[in-house]
């Protein structure tokens, strides 16, 4: 059984019930569901994931106001469900503790954004790692009566504000010239391999970011990552020639290599032209970087070094 599916039955079949039963008055101020980390909030849990960390739980989220009045109480009646259902019973780590239960709304989001709810400037934008804010908003939201968690959850979803989103893709295009256009073929040409190595890596992973970027969605922790490139609509190719060239069993061959790095470059290009954040036709996506930071109408995120990005 999926991780998503066990927690909605334990939620909907004794979890819902009980809040109803124990907590009536407080039943239309508790959000539920299963957001955060962990492999079965995106949905890539398998039967490798089932050895640690995975079992029945939820998530309950409350406004600050319901926390003081009432957190332990509802606290205590999320422990007091059965600890086995539908035959699993939770697998906890001290790595994977406080993943389930009570939550108040302002400090879940807090964890990830540093912000009680969605950034509200620019800057905070930018310092937010792109795998905090997939963190924050995969899963699913069961029930949410008040619409609290559900609203900041809206926000983060609608994804960068337009400077953040151009500041970004700037540096990623930098760093897909200077480390796969520029710096890979020097390196193989000194016969460096371990320099090689590292540009291939900082290249594959600027380039994948590119591609969510430009799809507006949040790039993942590595882990998961080409997985959930695999379910966008946008850069397809790209994500293909990706794969080729971080295929572990396969040595790619260097000449293969220089040919697919320029594919996803043109393919990243292209898009940027058709998306309007640039309007150059080099293929070397330098230009293009330097293109898409003059259009940065915000004076302290233009001011940004062109690769300045928290990632």
């Amino acid at each position: 059984m999926k991780g998503m599916e066990l927690a909605r039955a334990y939620y909907t079949q004794l979890g819902a019930p009980l809040i109803r039963q124990a907590l009536p008055e407080y039943q239309g101020r508790i959000a539920a569901g299963l957001v955060g980390e962990g492999s079965e909030c995106y949905g890539y849990d398998d039967a490798y994931s089932q050895d640690h960390d995975f079992g029945p739980g939820f998530c309950l989220w409350v406004t600050s106001d319901t926390a003081v009045r009432a957190g332990k109480q509802i606290q205590n009646l999320y422990d007091s469900l059965p600890k086995e259902f539908m035959g699993y019973t939770r697998n906890e780590t001290p790595e994977g503790k406080g993943r389930v239960g009570l939550f108040r709304i302002d400090y879940f989001y807090q964890r990830y954004t540093n912000c009680p709810g969605a950034p509200e400037t620019n800057m905070q934008w930018m310092n937010v790692p792109e795998r905090f804010l997939s963190v924050a908003t995969n899963g699913e939201v069961f029930s949410d009566p008040e619409g609290e968690f559900t609203a900041v959850r809206r926000k983060l979803l609608a994804f960068y504000p337009t400077d953040v989103l151009r500041k970004k893709l700037a540096a990623r295009a930098a760093v897909m010239a200077q480390a796969g256009q520029y710096n890979y073929p020097r390196c193989v040409q000194r016969g460096d391999r371990g320099a090689a190595f590292f540009a291939m890596n900082e290249f594959v992973q600027a380039a994948l970011s590119a591609v969510f970027l430009l799809n507006r969605k949040y790039m993942p922790f590595y882990k998961w990552a080409f997985r959930a490139a695999g379910e966008l609509t946008i850069l397809q190719d790209s994500v293909r020639r990706l794969r080729r060239l971080a295929d572990l069993e396969q040595v790619v061959p260097p000449a293969e290599t220089q040919s697919l790095i320029e594919g996803i470059c043109a393919e990243v290009a292209e898009e940027l032209r058709r998306q309007d954040f640039s309007s150059s036709e080099d293929s070397f996506l330098a230009p293009h970087s330097g293109e898409i930071m003059a259009g940065i109408q915000d004076p302290e995120i233009r001011r940004l070094h062109v690769m300045a990005d928290c990632g």
